[in-house]
């Protein structure tokens, strides 16, 4: 064969996309500190992103946040893209509505993110070889564009619910009062079903897998691959020159009678987690500790206590107080501000004071103020709960300490403090221990090493070829379910096609429905519906075109992936109070049941179970009776939106109408959603908070149309001249 006829493949790095939503995120002069959602993780994804892109083998690197409008705070953070190297930028995507908002309170906007966050991939000259999601909420926009994409999720929970759930009940929390304040439950099962569909999960240290990963239902261990995170060997350096004339250095002295004393230093948020208030009464009952060191707190920023969140005030006046009550003034220093360029500095003083870094967090999932302080020749003392046992078993450099043990931590602070040899030892292990662990090239090389196998083994979903393309001037789609909102009352039901008929020039008819093709076109043939345009029919794991009713094929085989129906029926067929509903409601992507409640185990138990078994599957539940499973990649709100990008028809574009929980996740996101009047009531509880969702007063078609009026939908037809 002539070598100038052969097809080659072209030859490209891969184009990574991170995903971190919370928190305030740009490429320089990060806010660390500033609030709870502001700390470790913000600063790992941006210095994570860095390193990717200066690798050979990484094309692009998108780190994608949320986009904030708010006058509280910088507006950096409202541009839509941010550079931070010629082939790595931060894209910031619209969430819901305008303010910065703690994470907490993000979680009905999250699809909303993800729909906006698939229009801008869509965009791309390619698609990404990999999603990498940080955080549950991440996880959460993670498992949907991969799932509608076909492309692999890497996962990095950074801070788990179920352990942070333990934690606050052991303290004395009431569970409702945590479901209040922390959306538990949604964050748990978001980190639940991520595990159910990651190929691979990151996480820093062995002790997370083992205690953490280790409380949840889909735990596998050798998904889990431990890559910990690198730290900036050029900014955290063991530099020798004279500290004491810098900015930060100013500050402390301000607070102290004796400023050349050794330096016990803590950096963190101010967050009761974090355990400062043990450290402050540990340095003012141990006297001796009080005659040979000072005590440095650094705990975020602040400009009037007063104004702070609940939790960080709550934390800086027991500070305050613990001081007052400890007459510590002049030997602990708080300054008020500090910014990410002071942190070397603190760093080196405290090392040239010859001290020590202190960790003395009720736990600590990693740890990366403990290997920075270690880059700069600073020994440690951490808690023994979490990432530290890795850092000090690799670097040899410091001490565990049970951060609930007042006279331990006294007794290792003086050990550390006293014994001039034995420092210079753990000085110089840091140092070297850092380089060889924890460089950046490290975690980046190890990082690859996981991602390469995983994009190598994926395919691409190939796209059904239409016998005709789709209508020229049509811009726009009505999605409806067909039992709960267009069968119910005829003269409603024949109002509503005959405005389909009159605007079938500029507007596609989908249904969407939990019956079979057969059922669907029986009924809709008994109501004179006209065939509409696309019929999703099983739950959304069929879908058909007209006017032949084409199976999309591509569509079957993008579900297919992690789809075991042998296993979960013998998984379903122990439970009680659950029987397998006619053959003729089954199909290949769908298992239909008959459930009573009385009985048999709830939604939630269900999925728990599956997940426990290692099967990832969607669980429907409708009508109180209804139980369905099908494959995890297939949904109604998934093959709407399937729908929307072959035909290319934007979501906001699409009115989605439903009326049971089976049509939930059609209504979510960018679409333009109507509940109607019948619907049913618990099933679609949590989409009452959602603004930009019209409940209907009306029942069944018309309630559909006075959406259409609430919308001016058909209005904004583009008919063509």
């Amino acid at each position: 064969m002539n070598a100038s006829h052969e097809k080659e493949q072209p030859q490209h790095g891969i184009y990574i996309v991170l995903i971190s939503i919370h928190g305030l995120i740009r490429g320089e002069s990060l806010e660390l500190g500033r609030d709870a959602d502001t700390g470790g993780q913000t600063k790992y994804v941006v210095e994570l992103a860095r390193a990717l892109g200066q690798h050979p083998h990484v094309d692009q690197v998108d780190l994608v946040t949320r986009l904030i409008l708010d006058p509280k705070i910088d507006p950096e953070y409202a541009e839509p893209s941010e550079a931070l190297s010629p082939n790595v930028q931060i894209i910031r995507i619209k969430c819901g509505e305008d303010g910065y908002k703690p994470k907490e309170e993000l979680w009905d906007c999250l699809d909303n993110f993800s729909d906006n966050l698939l229009v801008y991939l869509n965009d791309q000259e390619r698609k990404p070889d990999v999603i990498h999601g940080h955080y549950a909420d991440a996880g959460h926009v993670g498992m949907s564009l991969a799932s509608q994409l076909g492309i692999p999720l890497v996962y990095t929970g950074h801070s788990l619910g179920r352990s942070k759930r333990r934690r606050l009940l052991a303290g004395g929390m009431k569970g409702m009062e945590i479901e209040r304040l922390y959306n538990m439950k949604r964050r748990i099962e978001a980190e639940e079903a991520t595990l159910g569909v990651a190929d691979c999960v990151i996480t820093s240290t062995h002790q997370e897998v083992e205690d953490q990963y280790g409380l949840y239902d889909y735990y596998q261990p050798e998904q889990m691959q431990v890559v910990p995170p690198g730290t900036d060997l050029e900014l955290f350096t063991p530099d020798q020159e004279d500290v004491n004339q810098s900015p930060i250095a100013k500050q402390i002295e301000r607070f102290l009678k004796n400023p050349e004393k050794p330096i016990i230093l803590a950096l963190s948020r101010p967050d009761q987690r974090k355990n400062i208030i043990t450290l402050v009464e540990v340095f003012g009952e141990a006297h001796k500790l009080r005659r040979l060191a000072n005590l440095v707190i650094v705990a975020g920023t602040r400009d009037d206590i007063n104004e702070m969140e609940s939790g960080a005030r709550d934390v800086l006046q027991e500070i305050l107080f613990a001081v007052d009550r400890y007459d510590l003034y002049g030997r602990v220093a708080y300054p008020k501000h500090h910014n990410a360029d002071d942190v070397p500095d603190l760093y080196r003083l405290a090392a040239q004071s010859k001290g020590v870094f202190v960790n003395p967090a009720l736990t600590e999932p990693f740890g990366l103020t403990l290997i920075e302080a270690s880059a700069c020749g600073l020994p440690i003392v951490a808690t023994e709960d979490g990432g530290p046992r890795d850092i000090i078993k690799n670097c040899r450099n410091g001490y565990l300490i049970d951060p609930l043990d007042k006279s331990d931590i006294a007794e290792v602070l003086m050990h550390v403090l006293t014994e001039s040899d034995k420092w210079e030892r753990l000085s110089h292990n840091g140092i070297n221990g850092v380089r060889k662990h924890y460089s950046w090239q490290a975690h980046v090389d190890r990082y690859l090493d996981l991602l390469h196998p995983i994009i190598e083994q994926t395919e691409l979903p190939p796209k059904i070829q239409l016998t005709r393309r789709p209508m020229l001037y049509h811009d726009r789609a009505i999605f409806s379910d067909l039992d709960q909102n267009l069968l119910g009352d005829p003269a409603s039901l024949e109002q509503f096609m005959r405005l389909i008929r009159e605007n079938r020039k500029c507007v596609s008819f989908g249904v969407a429905t939990g019956r079979n093709l057969e059922s669907a076109l029986i009924m809709i043939r008994r109501n004179r519906m006209p065939q509409p345009d696309v019929l999703i029919t099983s739950l959304g794991t069929e879908i058909y075109y007209a006017p032949n009713l084409i199976g999309d094929a591509a569509w079957n085989r993008h579900i297919d992936h992690l789809w075991n129906p042998k296993t979960i029926k013998h998984i379903i067929s122990e439970l009680s109070g659950i029987r397998p509903q006619p053959k003729r409601e089954q199909s290949k992507y769908k298992l239909s049941y008959y459930i009573d409640p009385k009985i048999a185990p709830d939604k939630d138990e269900i999925t728990r179970l599956l997940h426990q078994h290692e099967q990832t599957a969607n669980v429907v539940f409708s009508f109180g009776q209804y139980l369905d499973i099908i494959p995890i990649r297939a949904s109604k709100g998934l093959a709407l939106r399937w729908f929307a990008e072959q035909w290319d028809i934007p979501l906001e574009n699409i009115l989605a109408a439903g009326g049971s929980g089976a049509d939930e996740d059609m209504m979510r996101g960018n679409t333009q959603a109507v509940v109607v009047a019948n619907r049913h009531e618990e099933e679609l509880s949590e989409l009452a908070d959602i603004e930009k969702i019209y409940f209907s007063g009306s029942p069944y078609a018309s309630g559909i149309m006075e959406a259409i009026e609430h919308y001016d939908f058909l209005n904004a037809c583009k008919v063509p001249a």
